[in-house]
């Protein structure tokens, strides 16, 4: 079976979900992605591929990681990026470099990601249509619960946050999520990552430490000037404070706009298509991320 370009529902020309998507869920404690925290972004992009190849329909990826911080490849490049990964690493959190665009970010239980693996359509690509997309979604998502709350969901650059961008989305001009995307030949996807438990400024100081490290007091440097209190989770500004619950109000949005969203285990058992974060072809994935941008 082969899968054609997503007819887009809703909101417009651009800016809508397929029509179908496949549900992969990666929201318990996984002891391989403990170890290899490279291993959720190879997955995806494996999936990516055979989203491309038209071997699988468009996906809808929520998973979560236990404890460490993805770096951008700017990051990396600080003079004391290796000293300071290692002191994170001492500290029980995994770090690695992410193919996706952006700065640091955290990654714990707290945090839920959030991507759409999508097929490029014929035509001009405005990436920016699927980056409101994202984050229109995930207001909805929280709408689900918590609709005071998403009512003052704003999407601008939260100054001061770790990994800012004009698709920052905040409460109260407090940064719970910030966007990023990776493209491929011929597939593409956004990733959220969304912070909804724990403390914001302790994530926020996290990422302020690493950077007062990795440049080593150099000002001249170009990285994020992180003020840990521009951070903040969805809990502390109204807004759900589990994963389970921001998880069923993605699935929720989803249904919503008219999508129907069929879980991996059903489509492995109507066509036989698996795939595991154990899967040699996402071992493979991820030891080439690991070799292309290593530190």
């Amino acid at each position: 079976m082969r899968f054609e370009p997503y007819t887009v529902l809703g909101h417009g020309a651009a800016g809508g979900l397929p029509g179908e998507m496949i549900l992969f869920t990666h929201l318990e404690g996984d002891a391989e992605s403990a170890q290899d925290m490279l291993l959720p972004f190879a997955f995806e992009e494996v999936l990516c591929r055979d989203v491309g190849a038209g071997v699988i329909a468009p996906v809808l990826h929520l998973w979560m990681h236990p404890g460490g911080v993805a770096l951008g490849l700017r990051d990396s490049r600080l003079p004391r990026a290796a000293e300071a990964m290692a002191a994170l690493e001492r500290q029980g959190m995994r770090t690695a470099v992410r193919h996706s665009g952006g700065a640091a970010v955290p990654l714990d239980a707290g945090i839920v990601n959030v991507s759409l693996l999508l097929p490029k359509p014929a035509g001009k690509l405005d990436f920016h249509d699927d980056f409101r997309l994202l984050a229109a979604l995930i207001t909805e998502a929280v709408a689900v619960s918590h609709p005071q709350a998403a009512a003052f969901v704003r999407a601008e650059e939260v100054t001061g946050s770790y990994c800012p961008g004009d698709f920052d989305l905040s409460i109260g001009g407090r940064k719970f999520c910030g966007i990023a995307q990776r493209r491929q030949s011929s597939a593409y996807f956004v990733h959220a990552f969304v912070v909804v438990s724990g403390s914001g400024l302790e994530r926020g100081e996290l990422i302020r430490s690493f950077y007062a490290e990795a440049a080593a007091g150099d000002e001249s440097l170009d990285y994020p000037r992180v003020r840990p209190e521009t951070i903040a989770a969805l809990g502390e500004l109204g807004g759900p404070a589990s994963a389970a619950v921001f998880a069923e109000g993605i699935r929720q949005a989803a249904a919503r706009r008219g999508t129907r969203l069929k879980p991996a285990a059903l489509v492995q058992q109507e066509t036989g298509f698996r795939l595991r974060y154990s899967d040699p072809r996402v071992l493979e994935a991820a030891r080439v991320l690991r070799e292309r941008y290593a530190r």
